[in-house]
């Protein structure tokens, strides 16, 4: 159940201007995964969150082709368009989203900036902290941790700890590390990521407001743009949004801090 990917509409809108061009990518645990770029010049990533696709995103291709940049989406396997992952349809994990985004970005080269929602935060902050070359990185709606997460799913199915623990034990084994590691705030806490744009909504009812300001307070450099009533998927369709996030990944390198909003 944990592995089971949501299927709301929502997390199926097509923002997409138009068709780009479409090629796959093989991921380390088989299969391969659907890849859509549009225009020339430095690269832009954009990054899916849980249950998500390439397609949600869509909105950021036109303007940022315009300003001059390739953008680069996919689907992380189970998603989309991409083949199932390890778990077979309809499942999937943080590990495959991962692992699929190192694959791409091996295939496409460093980048200008990523652009992530959702539980596309965690899984990029961890490539660009795994090394990835990135000038910019913007976080639309952060995740919140993932021991937080199990207590809420426990919450939400009804069992105790005698369940929840064994749960949590489970996916440290599968991921081969503590789930603390994935955590937002201290992962970039040290300055090691770059400059860093968070954008989240007051009254997102997935993924906790506080959590994006926690980031945004506690990586140095790190600015919050705040949105009111756009909740945790409409907020990657606002115009306003847009902008903010074009402006902020397209603005000189030496212009300072970022603004804040």
């Amino acid at each position: 159940m944990w592995c089971t990917l949501p299927g709301n509409a929502g997390r199926r809108r097509d923002l997409r201007p138009h068709p780009g061009q479409v090629s796959q990518v093989p991921v380390p645990r088989g299969g391969h995964v659907v890849v859509e770029t549009w225009g020339e010049g430095p690269t832009v990533y954009l990054v899916h969150g849980w249950g998500g696709w390439r397609g949600q995103l869509g909105a950021f291709v036109e303007p940022l082709v315009a300003a001059g940049h390739q953008v680069v989406a996919f689907d992380a396997p189970g998603h989309g368009d991409s083949e199932p992952g390890g778990m077979g349809p309809g499942r999937g994990n943080l590990m495959e989203m991962i692992e699929s985004f190192t694959a791409v970005a091996d295939r496409f080269g460093a980048a200008h900036a990523v652009i992530a929602h959702s539980l596309g935060c965690t899984s990029a902050s961890m490539v660009v902290h795994q090394g990835l070359d990135t000038q910019r990185l913007v976080l639309i709606a952060p995740n919140h941790d993932f021991v937080e997460i199990t207590y809420d799913f426990a919450a939400l199915l009804g069992f105790g700890e005698r369940t929840r623990v064994p749960l949590q034990q489970d996916m440290e084994d599968f991921c081969e590390r503590p789930l603390a590691d994935f955590d937002l705030v201290p992962l970039g806490s040290d300055g090691s990521m770059p400059t860093t744009f968070v954008v989240h909504d007051r009254r997102d009812k997935e993924t906790p407001y506080e959590v994006g300001s926690r980031i945004a307070q506690a990586w140095p450099g790190a600015v919050l743009h705040s949105t009111e009533g756009l909740g945790h998927q409409r907020i990657l369709a606002d115009a306003d949004v847009i902008a903010a996030v074009v402006s902020q990944v397209t603005a000189p390198a030496d212009d300072g801090a970022l603004s804040t909003r």
